[in-house]
């Protein structure tokens, strides 16, 4: 095994708890690796990373240029359609022209007043889960109060209706699918997020039809309203919102309080979105993003060919100190210069960022005023997922 197999590891429990030290390791090494289990090149600067993010010479699919033939590829398994045709037609993969007019669409009726008028409902249900929390003298943070609210924020965003079952069954869905956005997931990872593509879909395509029947002040009646979206396209796009906001935020929100509390440290109130900040730099909850090469390019004098996949590790251009200096290691709540690429960058940057930043803040605060002695239970034993790093639970008292 060489060196940097040795030290990039993720699929080893000590690596994903801990994967600082490696990245440190990669970076002094070298901009570009080869990893020979994952078949990637690793690319562990933050210039590099931020770079490449905006470079047209990679993509998030390469099938908007080449075929799976041309491109040295295996189509996917017939058996994953749904979950493919679901995925493809979201804004996440998409690229070239069909990337532009969707997300130019999509930005009509996801518009900063969408997320300001949302402000009061997120302060609202980050109170009443915070309230319950603490009325119960503690409990498991994640399951209490980090996976409830953005699940709810987006439930009540789209418009589905209170008394609709399938409200309790969005985070399931959403946890199967994003289970395929790990490396090499298995043949039942693969199971659940067909099923789930399914029944998601399914659900999605009747709101969208009741919708039309009767709008409603919703995000789906506005994305009726605007004209060029297929329905396909709509369903994609909702679903990568539930998806992509919901891990940011509960595992922002679950990391995050498992470092202020390990570290004993706590925000200053006036300061907190600043140092929300910091909590998605210092451990951010999505550790790579992998983007196909399109046409060859070269990184730190090694080329990379077209047909390869690269891996941009988040992670380690967040604790990066050419970028973030001698304390990059270091948790600084008050940090300002904090340019980090937890959301992304070029055209792909979270269209959900504002919503993540807006949930994040008022559970933060909720949390800070009224368990302002919050402490451990127990010692959180953390997923086994590296791509989307979290933990199973976050036992606290009050």
């Amino acid at each position: 095994m060489d060196a940097v197999d040795a030290a990039y590891d993720p699929w080893s429990p000590e690596f994903v708890a801990d994967p600082y030290p490696a990245y440190a390791a990669l970076r002094a090494a070298g901009r570009a690796h080869w990893h020979g289990p994952t078949r990637q090149w690793l690319i562990p600067h933050h210039e590099d990373v931020s770079a490449l993010l905006r470079d047209r010479r990679l993509g998030r699919t390469y099938t908007h240029r080449f075929s799976h033939e041309e491109f040295g590829r295996e189509a996917p398994d017939a058996a994953y359609e749904p979950f493919h045709t679901l995925n493809d037609h979201g804004l996440l993969d998409l690229e070239g022209a069909d990337h532009g007019r969707i997300r130019r669409l999509v930005s009509k009726a996801f518009t900063p007043r969408t997320v300001e008028n949302l402000a009061p409902t997120v302060r609202r249900l980050a109170a009443e889960l915070v309230g319950g929390l603490v009325a119960a003298g503690g409990g498991d943070l994640q399951a209490m109060v980090a996976e409830p609210l953005p699940v709810a924020v987006i439930a009540e965003m789209l418009g589905v209706p209170e008394d609709d079952e399938e409200r309790g069954r969005l985070r399931p869905w959403s946890a199967a699918i994003c289970g395929m956005f790990e490396l090499n997931p298995s043949e039942e990872t693969a199971r659940r997020a067909v099923e789930a593509s399914i029944e998601f879909s399914d659900y999605l395509r009747e709101l969208i039809a009741r919708r039309r029947r009767e709008p409603g002040d919703d995000l789906i009646s506005s994305l009726i309203a605007v004209e060029g979206l297929t329905d396909q396209e709509m369903i994609s796009t909702c679903v990568l919102l539930l998806n992509a906001g919901h891990e940011a935020t509960v595992n922002t929100t679950v990391n995050g309080w498992w470092t202020l509390l390990r570290e004993g440290v706590r925000p200053e109130p006036e300061k907190l979105s600043t140092a929300v900040e910091e909590l998605l730099r210092y451990d951010t909850p999505l550790q790579m993003f992998e983007r196909w090469v399109l046409d060859d390019i070269e990184v730190g004098g090694v080329v990379l060919p077209r047909g390869s996949e690269v891996a941009l590790l988040f992670g380690s251009a967040n604790r990066d100190p050419a970028r973030f200096g001698p304390t990059a290691d270091t948790l600084d709540l008050t940090r300002e210069d904090n340019p980090h690429v937890t959301f992304g960058a070029g055209i792909h940057y979270c269209l959900g960022a504002p919503l993540a930043r807006l949930e994040l803040t008022a559970v933060f605060a909720e949390l800070l005023h009224r368990a302002p002695d919050l402490r451990l239970v127990a010692e959180p034993v953390r997923k086994p997922g590296y791509v989307i790093r979290g933990f199973e639970a976050l036992w606290v008292e009050v």
